[in-house]
């Protein structure tokens, strides 16, 4: 089971993380294909790439994401929406 819930659109996945997800269950991963994600709401969660400081997720904050590239999410307060395109 995942820590967000997720509706897609042909290339477009949105994906939203509730205020009462456990901080543990956001955990360091990579993926399979380069992606975009999109910040959808204002938030104060944050995305982190190894080796990189975190950034917070305002409304419409861009992030490319490298295939095989650890990376993850911080708990903030609130929900949070991200729009996630993937490039194959």
């Amino acid at each position: 089971m995942f820590p967000f819930t997720e509706k897609t659109k042909e290339n477009f996945v949105v994906r939203t993380f509730s205020p009462s997800v456990d901080p543990e269950e956001l955990v360091w991963h990579r993926d399979k294909e380069n992606r975009t994600i999109q910040a959808l709401n204002d938030s104060d969660w944050q995305f982190q790439l190894e080796d990189e400081l975190p950034i917070t997720l305002e409304k419409n904050t861009f992030v490319t994401v490298p295939k095989g590239v650890y990376h993850r999410i911080i708990k903030g307060t609130g929900e949070l929406k991200v729009g996630i395109t993937k490039h194959i």
